[in-house]
């Protein structure tokens, strides 16, 4: 499909409009942050249920609901005064690859980041970056920095590595963009909507390739960087919002 900028950029811009409203989060991992109001539980949330977030969407989000069960529907209150038996409690919580032995780390871990930062926020904020893929890769080590099972790494992107980091970066998204649809939280400030990466997932490429967006065939760092760059030619303060345009594009009509 060959369109001009300008055309390319009329049409993705209806796409936003279409799919970024308050009926894109019922059916979307992001439903599970949006039964919250507070910050923190926001944050801890929207982060755990990015990090199992691959898979069917369904199956994500009845996962997501069991997580929340186990932590008594109280994320923040859980992280910081869980007991050895509440993480006995989760012994049997599994989705895909991610086990109960990197539920209970991701726990004892967000406990310590949080008595030494107010926010995740404050580990990701870029230094006049365009990008955020070294951000990453240092959030990736801190997280990382003390003992951890060694399978629990990979759930983690690290963008030295070539990854595109799809789901940290679906979860910058929902807590960096702002505006007035609903969808996304907004409730980090220090941290630009220019510098966000689209969460690069298998559908979001096959739209992009076929809208010219992307030529690179691997679903890596490479070609998010590609697709960025293309992005910000439609859109250089917010280019992320065609993450919208081109999931909906892939998933509900089939591109």
């Amino acid at each position: 499909m060959a369109l001009k900028t300008n055309e390319l950029k009329e049409f993705l811009d209806e796409k936003v409009k279409k799919y970024n409203n308050r009926k894109f989060i019922e059916n979307d991992p992001i439903s599970i942050p949006h039964l919250f109001t507070k910050r923190k539980d926001i944050e801890i949330a929207g982060f755990l249920i990015s990090i199992i977030a691959w898979g069917n969407r369904k199956s994500i989000i009845n996962s997501g609901y069991k997580l929340l069960r186990l932590m008594d529907n109280s994320p923040y209150d859980f992280v910081m005064n869980h007991s050895i038996n509440d993480l006995e409690s989760m012994n049997n919580f599994v989705h895909r690859t991610f086990n109960s032995e990197d539920l209970k780390f991701f726990i004892k871990r967000l406990k310590i980041i949080y008595e030494r930062h107010q926010s995740l926020e404050l580990l990701f904020i870029p230094n006049n970056e365009k990008f955020l893929y070294n951000n990453i890769t240092n959030f990736h080590n801190l997280f990382f920095s003390v003992p951890h099972p060694q399978r629990t790494r990979k759930h983690i992107a690290n963008p030295s590595r070539n990854s595109a980091a799809k789901r940290i970066n679906m979860f910058l998204r929902w807590m960096v963009r702002k505006d007035n649809n609903g969808v996304d939280f907004g409730i980090w400030d220090k941290i630009p909507s220019s510098v966000l990466s689209c969460p690069l997932d298998i559908h979001s490429a096959k739209t992009a390739r076929s809208l010219g967006l992307l030529n690179r065939n691997q679903n890596d760092l490479k070609a998010l960087y590609e697709l960025d760059i293309n992005l910000r030619k439609l859109d250089l303060k917010d280019p992320v919002k065609y993450d919208f345009a081109l999931f909906g594009l892939g998933v509900f009509e089939n591109f």
